[in-house]
């Protein structure tokens, strides 16, 4: 890795860099040196107006009639393959490569970091290039519709947009020909990263684009074995991360924050300590905080290789809460080692990713909050780094936005980090420290994100103010269609598409007047290249249940751009909807592909595995639904009645206990019953082995459903049938199955209309025919006779008051018989009568 390469990607040369890259590189490459000193000062609208540049627009290469960004690529090319005494090849390379890097800097700095910028393309770019863009906007528009990727359109008002496509031009276009440029894949990776944020949805083009360049840096071999590039090791593994997570490939994301965090060797976690929160505590309770310490206590070499922090006069004000209670900060108590490390721009870096990662990761819930604002309170409390502040105190904001006491600081801090774009305090230098590395949000994103938190606060008009100056005509139409003022949402949009006609607003205006003649008008204007046209079009059609034309419009939308998760979500809901499993688990295989963590889609993926009978990837796929989300009682539904199907009964019974944390009155009787079969049967389990332990679980289970369901006889005997009806030789088995028995034929009598049917009537007589039979077993168990004589006595009882029901409701008037259907429960009930009677005697003689 040359030492032009290694100080531009560190964005400053060490002091045993300087002298030499001054002489060696400065003086055989006089304007590459220049170009690298203008990087490194942040000057980089010098670079595009200096003489070395100018001279690659000064190759004539292209014809007067082809497209602007083909002119740009062919003038590029033809300069690197113009041979000449004066220049060598490899100096033509880098300054090409370094007229990439420089024009993405400056794109970064006109939408990302400010201030802004004043350069126009006719300041640097040949006036035959931009002949046929005189008419004003025309130049602005044409660069944006060729930033298009895989129908995703790019935001209207990104600034300068020349310059993201010029970077685009050398970084990515022309990268076959800048051979000699070893870290070239790095910064095609940031290009890519940044033209990714301005689409709205991920690219399939860039995320391929990405991936060969995250391996062939991952190939330099001196960035990960010097001692003096793990500065550099840790900022390609974070911006791999952020890739990654913007494509929705969380596992690889976590990786590579978990390898920065170990090059650096720091341990970071979250932990308790005693403090108070506001201003009336008294007593000192435990508070969430995170603790980040080094490995051993070791201290990585070349810290001074690490970028050095900004003043903090320079960073963007950190407001305090004011509140009369809650105290700005947790005050700890005086005993509490509140000694952090001094940590440099990578580990901060580090855990601000980490955190991110945790954010992605985890479930919306107030515990999730308060973690998160325990990562943003230790990042806050070392304001070194612009990127790093601004991120921290977005993500503040945001979580902020829903307490009723720290709301106002949320608006006060969001308006401050939208204002310091246009504020020059700040060096270009100081803010593009760790850029790539901390994912900060364009600048539109942060004044949406104010104009949202304005209307939550009821400020509709100045939020629709702002969405209207940031030309965010749907949050636009969202606010005038929550205000309920749905005429004045059309009306907006008719105007804006009498300035302009374009696809979005064809679909926004389709999208208020649920028409589908303008998502048409939309697919047309856009040369059908508009995944939003169909994608609002399926929509609709989904929203009027036409599930065949849904489907066909998802289609189309996913065949120009498969990266659309919500699009393959609702495909499969179309899917199940018309009984096409095997296009509904298609579609959620994508759905959980993009989005590994989306329980609704593994669990719409398993009732289509259901369907097809493919029950062993239902059960897998539902596991899957329940690490994503353990909250969704209908997902553990479902997952007990997979788990029984299957076999798995040990899971079935965790299934079943859940559900009893979720709703309190839970019953299912029907799995009951198959479990209980397979405990008394000793069925095997999926794998082949009998349950040993599975009775015993069963007990437990019923027993906590009993304590909450006392009232349904078929649990009560189900309970029972667990101690074998009371045939066991256990006496307390016998005695838990008497007892059992008694509630279930209490719960029986007590129904409604047990009496009134014969055929209802016959089951109860027989319950109570078992009961007495084992009301007898238990009865000679009894070592204190006063005791097996009250058992039989409520067992003769039970039969004896049954036994005179049945002859008083279903006896034959002529001949004082019962009914044909119960003759024998009558006589067995009076065989038993007599039977107890004379156990009864037996004990009192004995007594």
């Amino acid at each position: 890795m040359r030492a032009l390469e290694r100080v531009l990607l560190r964005g400053f040369p060490s002091a045993a860099e300087s002298p030499r890259w001054k002489q060696n590189e400065a003086a055989s490459a006089a304007e590459s040196g220049s170009l690298l000193q203008l990087l490194l000062e942040g000057n980089y609208e010098a670079i595009l107006l200096s003489e070395a540049v100018q001279n690659i627009f000064t190759v004539p290469a292209a014809a007067k009639e082809e497209k602007l960004d083909s002119c740009l690529e062919k003038q590029i090319q033809a300069y690197l393959d113009y041979s000449s005494l004066d220049v060598d090849n490899v100096e033509r390379q880098s300054v090409v490569f370094l007229l990439g890097v420089g024009s993405l800097q400056l794109f970064v700095q006109s939408n990302w970091t400010g201030p802004p910028v004043e350069l126009q393309p006719q300041d640097f770019l040949p006036p035959e290039l931009l002949h046929q863009y005189t008419k004003p906007g025309v130049l602005s528009a044409t660069v944006l519709s060729m930033l298009v990727l895989d129908g995703e359109s790019i935001y209207s008002l990104t600034s300068h947009a020349v310059l993201l496509m010029l970077a685009r031009a050398v970084l990515v276009n022309s990268r076959h020909k800048l051979e000699a440029v070893q870290t070239l894949p790095w910064w095609t990776l940031r290009c890519v990263n940044i033209h990714q944020q301005l689409l709205e949805e991920s690219s399939p083009e860039l995320f391929a684009v990405a991936q060969a360049c995250i391996q062939q840096v991952s190939e330099i071999e001196a960035l990960f074995t010097d001692d003096e590039c793990w500065h550099l090791a840790v900022q390609f593994h974070l911006e791999c991360a952020y890739t990654f997570l913007n494509f929705y490939e969380y596992k690889k994301a976590k990786q590579h924050f978990l390898a920065a965090k170990d090059i650096t060797k720091l341990q970071i976690e979250l932990t308790g300590a005693l403090g108070k929160r506001t201003q009336f505590q008294e007593k000192y309770v435990a508070q969430l905080i995170l603790d980040v310490q080094r490995k051993d206590g070791i201290l990585l070499p070349y810290r001074e290789l690490s970028p050095a922090p900004t003043p903090l006069e320079n960073l963007i004000q950190n407001y305090a809460l004011n509140d009369d209670t809650v105290l700005n900060e947790i005050k700890f108590e005086e005993s509490h080692p509140n000694q952090m490390p001094d940590l440099c721009a990578e580990e901060l870096a580090i855990i601000l990713g980490i955190c991110i990662d945790f954010q992605k990761n985890s479930p919306v819930h107030k515990l999730t909050e308060e973690e998160l604002l325990a990562f943003t309170s230790y990042l806050l409390s070392q304001p070194k780094f612009w990127a790093i502040q601004t991120s921290a105190l977005l993500l503040r904001t945001k979580l902020e936005r829903g307490s009723i006491r720290r709301v106002e600081r949320a608006v006060k801090q969001t308006q401050a980090l939208a204002d310091q774009f246009e504020d020059n305090k700040t060096s270009v230098c100081e803010r593009m420290k760790l850029f790539y590395s901390c994912q900060v949000p364009p600048r539109w994103a942060i004044q949406r994100q104010l104009a949202s938190l304005l209307f939550d606060l009821g400020c509709t008009s100045s939020a629709l103010q702002l969405f209207e100056k940031l030309e965010m005509w749907e949050d636009v139409v969202i606010c005038y269609e929550r205000a309920g003022q749905h005429g004045k949402a059309e009306e907006i949009l008719r105007q804006e598409i009498e300035k302009k006609e374009t696809p979005g607003l064809y679909c926004l205006l389709g999208d208020v007047l649920r028409d589908h003649f303008y998502y048409d008008k939309a697919w047309e204007l856009s040369k059908h290249r508009s995944a939003r046209a169909q994608r609002s079009k399926g929509l609709l059609h989904l929203r009027n249940r036409n599930f065949k034309e849904c489907i066909e419009c998802f289609e189309h939308a996913v065949q120009i751009n498969p990266m659309q998760l919500g699009v393959w979500f609702s495909l499969g809901c179309a899917y199940l909807a018309l009984e096409d499993y095997e296009g509904a688990a298609r579609a959620f295989q994508r759905c959980v592909m993009l989005e590994p963590d989306n329980a609704e889609a593994w669990n719409n993926l398993s009732t289509a595995y259901i369907r097809l009978k493919q029950k062993i990837k239902a059960f897998r796929t539902l596991q899957e639904a329940l690490k994503c989300n353990y909250e969704h009682w209908q997902i553990w539904e479902n997952y007990i009645l997979t788990s029984t199907d299957i076999g798995e009964f040990s899971e079935a019974i965790k299934a079943y206990h859940r559900l009893m944390d979720l709703q309190e009155k839970y019953k299912d009787i029907q799995v009951l019953k198959i479990l209980v079969k397979a405990a008394m049967d000793g069925v095997a389990d999926r794998n082949g082995e009998t349950i040993a332990g599975l009775k015993a679980k069963l007990q437990a289970l019923f027993g906590r459903v009993t304590s909450r369901v006392t009232s349904d006889g078929e649990i009560w005997k189900l309970y029972a049938r667990l101690y074998d009806n009371g045939q066991s030789d256990n006496y307390e088995d016998v005695e838990k199955a008497l007892q059992y028995l008694t509630k279930a034929y209490k719960c029986e009598i007590q129904s409604r209309d047990w009496d009134k049917n014969i055929l209802s009537f016959k089951e109860v007589a027989k319950d109570a025919i078992e009961l007495a039979h084992v009301a007898i077993k238990c009865s000679k168990t009894k070592s204190n006779h006063q005791e097996a004589l009250q058992i039989l006595s409520s067992a003769r009882l039970n039969l004896r008051s049954l036994t005179a029901k049945a002859k008083q409701l279903f006896a034959d008037v002529t001949n004082v018989e019962v009914s044909g259907n119960l003759a024998e429960e009558v006589t067995a009930m009076e065989n038993l009568l007599d039977e107890l009677q004379e156990c009864s005697n037996q004990l009192r003689n004995q007594t």
